[in-house]
């Protein structure tokens, strides 16, 4: 249950830092500050509602594809998002495939490092 919360608190961190950079690095990525929590939780479900669902359908379908599923489903995640008002902007198609790499980058990192470094505080913490 603790690991669970903690890959929760993760995964709502690494969006929100990445949406926050996506907006600060490019200039047609807007965040709307009454929407950007909304925006973070939205994403941050559709990333992973989509993830599984699309890592199995290419599997069936387009295995070839396998190796590029974190960047579809962050791709169709910034998508959802961005149908709620108030939150997310994205105009233009180099904006769209800048954010997707931008955000698929920082939320993979995040994914990989926080849990080390949360691990090793847990593990360090049983020794004493």
């Amino acid at each position: 249950m603790v690991r669970l919360l903690i890959q929760i608190a993760i995964s709502l961190v690494t969006a929100a830092i990445a949406l926050l950079v996506a907006a600060w690095i490019l200039p047609d990525f807007r965040l709307e500050l009454g929407g950007f929590v909304v925006a973070v939780a939205v994403f941050t479900i559709a990333q992973a509602i989509l993830a599984p669902f699309i890592f199995n359908v290419a599997r069936q379908h387009a295995s070839a594809l396998l190796g590029g599923i974190g960047l579809v489903s962050t791709f169709v995640a910034l998508l959802v998002a961005s149908l709620f008002p108030g939150g997310l902007i994205i105009s233009g198609v180099v904006t769209w495939i800048l954010a997707t790499l931008i955000i698929w980058i920082i939320t993979a990192l995040g994914a990989w490092l926080l849990p080390l470094i949360f691990l090793k505080k847990k593990a360090t913490g049983r020794k004493a």
